[in-house]
């Protein structure tokens, strides 16, 4: 509900003569900290917690507080209190590596906004669930102390893939990283650690000494097959440090699976601008996001869980129907639209979207070629899905960097898009569109677009990918020696039929090869 603005309460907040609002237009220009004591004044332009934080009972860590764990969780746990369903799931943050947004928070009483960017509407509000934040290098004793309080039930991770230490061809654990050499090297009475899990075996020992019941792990980072990740690096690294551990954290500690999504880009200044000149907080750390929030969560916790599917999030038995409608609807028509939008000359996900003949390809590859692989007994409703995707992929005031979506390709390949255009294959049906991303993606490897200008390549794999993918120009033969292509390469016509794509791109361009697969998919379903 919009709050009327007291202008003269805000001068005489901020000490300045009574007359100065009549020559400083001070809603653009002059902004006030966000604090638990200005919360009173900033209730007059923004919706702000109401509720009482000092109340809030601290039983959530959470590891790893970047933007989307703010914009994500945070918010959820927010919701719990401001809507009076439950105050005993308050939000401790701790950074393993980030010492400058500890400070900024610290600095707000754990406070900051959050802005929500629709295609015609945009709302804010100030979240307040978390009442903790400590940096582990300079607060190891209160992390130590968070982490085996008896009240804290859920840890949560939002630490990004890296921070798993998995070889990414093999999925075990990499125990000669140095980060993981060094936690194993330090004695069990070290007061700081280099990685989350060093920290997680330490507190579950204590806590199984002290007869304190396991917390649940809760992984919510974007990644598939996230609680197998977080169960496989905790349990390796407990097994490294004490083999009776472990086969007590294997028998005791629940890794529920959760599916997230919400996008989330890096904070700007231009954002911290807008929150000043908008609302009147001079807030360091605000969040911008969009509408879209969704938060699906495997019901198996270790000691309790919080009532969240009140406030939006799901519980449900088995995550993994979500996460294959996910993964191949939103995150391979992400990388199909990084490519391909690229090689079209756009640089954002917005005005791609805005080209007829992309937006036409992005609906037609996930409507009539990924769709119809989904098994049809599932609990989500993927038309709806798929239409909720396509606006958010379109919003202006959300806008993605392409380059964002194109990245760590060699990952994202055999994982969202391969498996899709597999089983087409093996069904017989559609796949012109399913082909041309991955024909998209060959050429974006080369490292530059079709003007010429330099693509930088971000993937583990860069250096030889890009090697593979000009070796042989528009012959696609040594791309396809690549292992994620195992059970392609030998797939009758394959190869000649993506070489043909690839030099179709080169030689006509990207509007014109996107045009005719569009007019020949059209034909090809008028023929089925």
């Amino acid at each position: 509900m919009p709050h009327a603005y007291d202008e003269a309460k805000f001068v005489r907040a901020m000490g300045y003569p009574k007359h100065i609002s009549n020559v400083v237009p001070l809603r653009r220009t002059v902004g006030v900290p966000l604090s638990n004591a200005t919360l009173p004044l900033h209730s007059q332009r923004i919706d702000v917690p109401t509720y009482d934080r000092s109340a809030l009972r601290p039983s959530v860590v959470h590891i790893g507080p970047g933007n989307f764990h703010r914009a994500h969780q945070a918010v959820y746990f927010d919701d719990l209190a401001r809507s009076g369903v439950s105050r005993q799931w308050g939000v401790t943050d701790i950074s393993l590596r980030n010492s400058k947004v500890k400070d900024l928070l610290t600095a707000q009483d754990g406070l900051y906004t959050v802005v929500q960017r629709g295609r015609d509407r945009q709302t804010a509000r100030v979240v307040g669930s978390i009442g903790g934040y400590h940096y582990a290098p300079d607060d190891s004793v209160a992390v130590r102390a968070a982490l085996t309080d008896p009240q804290t039930r859920i840890v949560s991770l939002t630490i990004t893939g890296n921070g798993y230490y998995l070889d990414p061809r093999t999925g075990e654990f990499d125990a000669a990283h140095p980060d993981v050499r060094a936690d194993l090297a330090a004695p069990k009475s070290a007061e700081c650690f280099a990685t989350a899990w060093a920290y997680l075996t330490d507190a579950l020992d204590r806590r199984r000494r002290a007869g304190i019941a396991p917390f649940t792990v809760l992984c919510c980072d974007n990644i598939p097959d996230n609680t197998h990740m977080a169960r496989t690096a905790l349990v390796s690294f407990a097994t490294l440090r004490d083999p009776g551990l472990a086969r007590w954290i294997e028998t005791h500690v629940a890794f529920p699976s959760t599916m997230v999504d919400r996008i989330t880009p890096q904070t700007s200044d231009e954002d911290c601008e807008f929150v000043e000149r908008t609302f009147g907080i001079a807030d360091k750390l605000p969040v911008v996001t969009e509408p879209h929030s969704q938060w699906i969560i495997e019901d198996s916790f270790s000691h309790g869980r919080p009532p969240l599917e009140e406030v939006g999030a799901e519980f449900v038995a088995d995550v993994s129907d979500y996460k294959l409608v996910k993964t191949r609807l939103l995150n391979a028509t992400h990388l199909a639209l990084g490519c391909v939008a690229t090689l079209a000359g756009y640089e954002r996900t917005d005005e791609a979207m805005s080209d007829p003949v992309i937006y036409g390809y992005v609906e037609q590859l996930m409507r009539d070629e990924i769709q119809p692989l989904l098994p049809t007994a599932h609990p989500m409703n993927t038309r709806a899905y798929r239409n909720t995707l396509l606006t958010r992929l379109s919003n202006p005031r959300m806008p993605d960097q392409l380059s964002r979506l194109a990245r760590r390709g060699s990952e994202k390949m055999p994982s969202f898009v391969l498996p899709s255009l597999q089983e087409a294959i093996k069904q017989g049906r559609p796949h012109s569109l399913l082909m041309l991303a991955v024909a998209g993606w060959a050429r974006y490897l080369r490292g530059y677009d079709l003007d010429g200008h330099p693509i930088q390549i971000e993937d583990p794999q860069a250096e030889l990918l890009t090697e593979l993918a000009t070796r042989a120009g528009n012959k696609v033969y040594p791309l396809l020696e690549h292992e994620i292509f195992t059970e392609l390469r030998d797939v009758p016509h394959f190869a000649e039929h993506l070489g043909d794509m690839v030099a179709d791109i080169d030689a006509r361009g990207m509007q014109l090869t996107l045009r005719q697969a569009l007019q020949d998919t059209g034909q090809e379903l008028a023929w089925g």
